[in-house]
């Protein structure tokens, strides 16, 4: 028993032997952490108390057919869930069950971010969809030979065809980008041209909404290493974003900012910043951390009106972190938000100031 004790204190997993008298005769460090207390001696019942692996464990002492059970814990930053697998041994001194805890919380955030995405895309979907099959239904009934009702109803089939193919477009944009998140791109970039080309594509854009843009830039080139058509897609999602909804009264200025490179403490070595600047009422600071989650909004109605997807910080945010880089928003209220974006320059990493 010493020996099997020693195995199982060696292992990285939780793992409980269980005698056939319902005790706890072996227990090691990280199923102690799990279950709160040193459990060993205890029954089984007292430690585990969770109705289904308390089942598991009382068929299997009964028959010695394995099984599987959910165990639900907490880690003290959040729940986790922990597959556990149920094996009946016979050890010198008697039969008994071994519990080998399996953490899955990983997989079940997946799965659960999977499932929500899922079920934004059918919503997103649906509307525009409900909304076109109501005036075709319409159009060839009661409206048939209206005129002005027919016109009425075209251009609003239009607006929301158009929505559905922006959303479309985004979610294939988003897929692509994730597709190569884990590859760094090698090419260099010089973001001074770069950003001058965006901000000339995006002149009428800007002018039809009454914002001019300001440029503070560098005289000198500044390049990183990255994908200039990537790295064009995020300045054109941020820009897009501050003529939307970063000015006030349908007019402001939307500045762009490039730093030269230096220490950059977010990214723990030398690197630039890329900021775009709006002039609208700013961003509630609640806000703020969930900007770049998939389909949030600040104001739904809004963002629909002026044909906003909610994914367009998302595909942002993965584009900066295939990059190596770091998205950070600050915002005062009345006064604007500020959109920046840090790039790495080379692969030097700053010395440590200090523990941690």
């Amino acid at each position: 028993m010493a020996d099997l004790r020693a195995l199982i204190t060696a292992l990285p997993d939780p793992v409980i032997l269980i005698n056939g008298a319902g005790r706890i005769r072996g227990v090691n460090a990280p199923a102690c952490a799990l279950t709160g207390a040193d459990v060993d001696g205890w029954s089984y019942i007292t430690a585990l108390r969770q109705p289904a692996l308390l089942h598991a464990v009382e068929a299997t002492l009964a028959d010695a057919h394995p099984r599987s059970a959910r165990y639900l814990g907490n880690d003290g930053a959040r729940a986790t869930i922990w597959q556990v697998s149920v094996q009946a041994a016979a050890l010198s001194d008697g039969p008994c069950v071994v519990l080998r805890f399996h953490d899955i919380s990983a997989l079940e955030e997946a799965s659960e971010m999977r499932r929500h995405f899922v079920a934004n895309v059918s919503h997103e979907l649906r509307t525009p969809l409900t909304s076109m099959m109501g005036f075709i239904e319409t159009l060839r009934g009661p409206a048939k030979d209206d005129v002005a009702a027919r016109e009425r109803f075209l251009a609003i089939m239009d607006g929301e065809a158009g929505r559905m193919h922006r959303l479309i477009e985004d979610l294939l944009s988003l897929s692509r980008v994730e597709d190569k998140e884990r590859i760094r791109p090698r090419t260099t970039v010089v973001l001074n041209s770069l950003i001058g080309d965006v901000l000339a594509a995006m002149a009428p854009m800007a002018a039809a909404a009454g914002v001019s843009f300001v440029q503070d830039l560098p005289d000198v080139p500044v390049a990183v290493l990255g994908d200039a058509e990537q790295l064009g897609q995020v300045l054109r999602n941020l820009l897009e974003n501050a003529i939307k909804y970063g000015v006030k009264a349908g007019a402001g200025t939307v500045t762009l900012r490039l730093g030269l490179p230096e220490p950059q403490p977010m990214l723990r070595q030398r690197g630039v910043r890329l900021s775009v600047i709006d002039s609208g009422e700013g961003i509630a600071p609640h806000h703020i951390p969930r900007l770049s989650e998939r389909f949030y909004r600040v104001d739904s109605h809004r963002s629909r009106e002026v044909g906003g997807t909610g994914l367009g910080l998302a595909i942002v945010k993965h584009i900066i972190t295939r990059h190596r880089g770091q998205l950070r928003i600050t915002s005062v209220q009345g006064e604007g938000a500020e959109f920046m974006v840090f790039l790495p320059v080379d692969d030097a990493p700053m010395a440590s100031s200090g523990a941690g």
